[in-house]
């Protein structure tokens, strides 16, 4: 019996391993179908017909023998002779009516694909039909995605032409292997200042961005190292193309615009210098003549310190133009980044608006800009925040090509250690109507292009954290069909990577539906952006670095009132630059969405929204529902603990409740520095009332010193005690004073530069350790840097003695905020 009992926790042991997962096949795991579902695939031809020799076409094959091998454990027979058998059939338009005479395929987009069943020489055959070789890669990863999803073949019969021609991502990878604002490990492509020697994952992230449609890649940061043109690197970018080719990605580069000067021997960068136009020229032959089907550049200019025309009086257009002319002959674009804007503003100006720049300065060159260049404009006017309204510029060129700037690495929106779904926040800007002369114009009917900032990473699940790689996929879905909805795109990619057991899709629908609402309410609501610490890692709470400086994303808080005005009455005059159909929507305070209220108006804190709370007490009660939404993100994640394979449940697990915690943090930092400047309490006398908790300081201290925070709302009573570097350990101790079972939280600081320690004992026994190793981005004392280790069902007495020792160790002191006791939760 107990022999049997081995084996059978061998088997056991076996099974768990066989289905760990760590998200590296992220949405094209070709999980094995249950074999109720793989019945109705029974009739599929074993025989796929394969037109043509490109890469792409060769790769479509063989991700259709890989696909249903996995899903189905069915082996396809590959053959480029007329079929005996019922077939698949794989190729390009003309080159499938050229040898099926009888065959017609409709007219395709080049990128667009067909997919149908049909009877040829009295065989059935399943068409898979492009109108270029991307064509049958896409159609078959949409086949495989439907097979996947268990989804009826038998009616087959689907068109699809993609929304916009140019489908891109933007990687902001560094030569040295660093990625700015990549927050899932080291770069892809780079490391020590050379191109990967194994590029393998560059190789499958050309897979994921085909499975979803994406048709081009830029590899380097938009703050271009000049050396990624030098003459000697241009082979390494070679490499790089060569991966990407097999899935009909084409290759793009971030240029700088001194280039010329930094790198090529010029004395001067000056766009209309010949000398510099022959310099462009002359680059860009030798880079095609080593990569002939690179697909472009993109220009980051004159902002955040990048050099540009203005250097030489010139304008964004004489910059694009000379360089789209040097890319011509080869048929490449220049991707011009509207984002330009002076970061050195004067906050004292009432008239000072950020939200102006990019159509003040764009606006008038509409028009003369060449037809290869796509002006690339943010979703919104300020910079990637929680929400904004959509960018006046989109309608403001109409003879201009464009392109869409969504960001998927959630730079401000929780570095991905949030869950932040965001394709809703994405539709709302490629649905909203900007009524150019007056006709129905959503911004995704005037678009080019649709280029997302991606910046994957070595962490195995590239984005390093499982449910933000829900964005990637949603960029590229909605770069395909932009009328697509997020609920539809987010069912299709939780099939794919969970499964389709419907409980688990129910589940985590909801978390992600609820999450960018959620984020939003516990960090910026009412249009008040997302108030991180833009003066530093954009990531925590720090509103007052809103104010005061020369950024230009301020909120105006003051005591009597808050917001920034930007009507033409008596404002900035942004709400000037949309369509005059569109000004209706944001003039006045009382026709603005409350969503967007204080990102159009400044008003007293205590009017009142359309649904009857003041302002005031709106933001108290948003933050504190937002916090809830996190922490029931974890309830619901919980439930499905044994429909989740182990790896993927735990990871999930532990970073929704880092997300809630850290929530609490936003709660606390947001409300108590509102209360602080409008001197307004809240109705429900939550705010600054925290009868839990037990502050650090006013514990009984051993070496441990109080210390004021730089920003002080990023600490519970703006205060910490830190343990001072010549002490190799310190402690804070407090009494309990009724008898019971309580959870502990202790709310404490995770600093980079070393790795504390910490232990909690009751009276002598100790009863919890942890390391603060979370790696996050703070470098100091600051609610960037806050974290929370729980300890829950410990028994206690009254008069016993809680203590907790801390171990400073490098740059990290070991601090403490405070402690929250509650009664244990059953």
């Amino acid at each position: 019996m107990g022999t049997r009992l081995i084996w059978l926790f061998l088997m056991w042991c076996i099974a768990i391993c066989a289905i760990a997962e760590d998200g590296h096949d992220a949405w094209l795991r070709y999980a094995r179908l249950h074999e109720a579902t793989a019945k109705q695939f029974q009739s599929l031809p074993k025989l796929v017909v394969t037109l043509g020799d490109s890469p792409p076409i060769g790769s479509a094959q063989t991700e259709l023998k890989r696909g249903l091998a996995r899903m189905l454990g069915r082996e396809i027979r590959a053959s480029k002779q007329t079929p005996t058998q019922d077939f698949i059939l794989l190729g390009v338009r003309d080159q499938i009516e050229e040898m099926f005479a009888n065959l017609h395929v409709p007219e395709l987009a080049p990128d667009g694909f067909w997919l149908d069943w049909t009877e040829v020489g009295g065989h059935k055959a399943l068409v898979i039909a492009g109108g270029s070789d991307r064509g049958p890669l896409y159609g078959t990863f949409a086949l495989l995605g439907k097979i996947a999803r268990g989804e009826n073949l038998e009616t087959l019969d689907e068109v699809q032409n993609p929304a916009a021609p140019l489908r891109w991502i933007n990687q902001w990878d560094n030569l040295d292997g660093t990625i700015e604002r990549g927050y899932a490990g080291p770069s892809i492509f780079f490391e020590n200042g050379s191109v990967r020697a194994d590029l393998t994952r560059a190789r499958e992230y050309a897979r994921l961005l085909a499975s979803v449609g994406l048709n081009g890649c830029v590899v380097n940061n938009v703050n271009a190292d000049p050396r990624i043109l030098d003459d000697a690197f241009i082979p390494q970018l070679a490499r790089i193309a060569d991966a990407f080719r097999p899935y009909g990605v084409k290759l793009g580069v971030s240029v700088n615009l001194s280039m010329p000067k930094t790198v090529g021997g010029l004395d001067t960068f000056d766009p209309l210098d010949p000398r510099v136009q022959a310099w462009w020229a002359h680059k860009f032959d030798a880079l095609y003549r080593a990569i002939p089907d690179f697909g472009g550049v993109v220009v980051k200019a004159d902002s955040e310190g990048q050099l540009g025309p203005s250097a030489y009086g010139r304008t964004p257009v004489d910059a694009a133009n000379v360089i789209a002319r040097a890319l011509r002959p080869h048929h490449g674009v220049v991707f011009y980044r509207a984002f330009v804007y002076n970061h050195h503003l004067d906050w004292k100006d009432p008239k000072a608006d950020r939200a102006r720049a990019a159509y003040d300065i764009f606006h008038p060159l509409d028009g003369r800009f060449d037809d290869n260049v796509i002006v690339q404009i943010k979703n919104g006017p300020i910079d990637f925040q929680v929400r904004e309204p959509a960018s006046p510029l989109f309608g403001g060129v109409k003879q201009t090509s464009k392109a869409i700037e969504l960001q998927i690495t959630q730079e401000y929106l929780g570095q991905q250690r949030h869950t932040v779904y965001l394709a809703p926040m994405w539709k709302q800007t490629l649905d909203f109507d900007m009524h150019v002369d007056g006709h129905d114009t959503p911004v995704k009917s005037l678009l080019r292009g649709v280029v997302g900032v991606a910046n994957v990473g070595m962490d195995a699940n590239w984005l390093a954290n499982h449910l933000a790689m829900a964005n990637l996929y949603s960029f590229g879905r909605l770069a395909w069909d932009s009328n697509l909805s997020a609920e539809a795109i987010v069912d299709e990619w939780m099939r794919l990577t969970f499964g389709n057991d419907p409980e688990v899709v129910q589940k985590v629908r909801e978390i992600q539906m609820e999450s960018w609402p959620a984020y939003e309410h516990y960090t910026g609501p009412l249009g008040l952006q997302t108030l991180t610490n833009i003066t530093g890692p954009h990531y925590g709470p720090a509103p007052e670095s809103q104010e005061r400086n020369g950024w230009g994303q301020w909120i105006r808080a003051e005591h009597d009132g808050v917001g920034m005005d930007r009507s033409v009455s008596t404002g900035t005059g942004f709400v000037g630059q949309y369509s005059a159909e569109a000004q209706k929507q944001f003039e006045t305070a009382a026709a603005t969405p409350d969503e967007l209220l204080l990102f159009f108006h400044h008003v007293p804190y205590t009017y009142k929204l359309h649904g009857g709370k003041t302002v005031i007490q709106a933001i108290y009660d948003f933050h504190y529902e937002g916090a809830a939404q996190a922490n029931e993100f974890v309830n619901t994640w919980e439930t499905l603990e044994r429909k989740i394979d182990p790896d993927r449940y735990q990871a999930v697990l532990a970073q929704l409740s880092y997300q809630a915690d850290h929530a609490i943090v936003w709660r606390d930092a947001i409300n108590d520095w509102c209360l602080r400047t409008s001197g307004i309490s809240d109705a429900q006398d939550r705010v600054g009332h925290h009868p839990d908790r037990i502050e650090a300081e006013s514990m009984h201290l051993e070496g441990y010193t109080a210390v004021e925070l730089t920003s002080w709302e990023g600490a519970s009573g703006g205060k910490a005690v830190a343990c001072p570097k010549e002490r190799t350990s310190c402690a804070v101790e407090t009494s309990i004073n009724t008898d019971g079972t309580y959870d502990i939280a202790v709310q404490y600081f995770d600093l980079n530069g070393g790795v504390a320690r910490f232990e909690l004992f009751v009276n002598d026994q100790r009863v919890a350790t942890w390391k603060a190793d979370r790696q996050l981005p703070g470098k100091d004392l600051s609610a960037d840097s806050s974290v929370r280790e729980h300890i829950n069902g410990i028994s206690m007495n009254r008069g016993d003695h809680l203590r907790i020792v801390g171990t400073p160790n490098g740059g990290d002191p070991a601090a403490i905020d405070y402690i929250e006791i509650q009664p244990h939760a059953n």
